[in-house]
């Protein structure tokens, strides 16, 4: 015959596993979107453009893997992290709380601090493809909904916010699949146009671990009054790319 005590005791004990397999599911299922949106097969295009890349490849600007590898560096710690990484996060929090106005101010100031023609057709057609999954995938509320209907149009970082924050993902988690989405999408870039091979890609990839997780420790941390989207080189590049003669990708 069982005591009380006993009893208690396996009764607590079958409620702490029935708990902690509940919350491992939990966990699963946020692992797994984190890798859906992450993964190269989701479909919003972002291979397709190298952000200036190409070009700084075709002037000999980037002309190894140690050149390489500082490019991408330095796109992540003083470009990306400083703005488009920001904007993603404070996006994020919008959307949480379903707030258009915020949404709204946050989506047409990073679409205005695009320098030039590629750049700025490039988030708009990532962010359409960001969108578009978002309202034939992802678990969106119906406000979420409603704000993102009433958006004439949607910046890359804006509507890339929702998808992880319709997830139910951290926004660390969120923002960390984005940024190293950036990075692979460099790093691919660097495969076909410098080339880099398999292995080499891989290790490049590897390499940018610390400057990747740097970048999102920044810009979760850094005050709106720092942002800065100001990157001359990269502008110039990009501008340059429009009348490259032979390339392969659209920015």
């Amino acid at each position: 015959m069982v005591d009380a005590f006993t009893m208690d005791f396996l009764q607590g004990r079958r409620s702490a596993d029935e708990n902690g397999r509940s919350e491992l599911a939990r966990d699963s299922a946020v692992n797994t979107r984190l890798l859906q949106l992450a993964s190269p097969a989701l479909p919003v295009g972002a291979y397709s453009y190298s952000q200036g890349l190409e070009w700084a490849i075709e002037s000999g600007t980037v002309n190894n893997v140690a050149t390489a590898k500082r490019w991408i560096e330095d796109h992540l710690r003083l470009v990306f992290a400083k703005y488009e990484a920001p904007t993603y996060a404070k996006a994020f929090n919008a959307w949480r709380n379903a707030d258009r106005t915020e949404i709204e101010s946050l989506n047409e100031q990073f679409i205005a601090s695009r320098e030039s023609s590629e750049p700025r057709a490039e988030t708009l057609q990532v962010g359409f493809s960001y969108a578009a999954w978002c309202r034939d995938v992802a678990p969106l509320t119906d406000q979420q909904r409603e704000v993102l209907d009433a958006l004439p149009r949607v910046c890359a970082p804006v509507a890339a916010a929702l998808a992880a924050c319709a997830c139910r993902l951290a926004v660390r988690e969120g923002l960390l699949a984005y940024a190293f989405g950036f990075a692979e999408n460099q790093v691919m870039v660097l495969a076909k146009t410098l080339p880099l091979g398999q292995i080499a890609v891989q290790k490049m990839l590897f390499a940018l671990d610390g400057a990747v997780n740097a970048c999102v420790d920044t810009a979760l941390e850094l005050n709106a009054e720092d942002w800065s989207s100001a990157s001359p080189l990269l502008a110039i590049a990009q501008m340059k790319h429009e009348t490259q003669y032979s390339r392969l990708f659209r920015s």
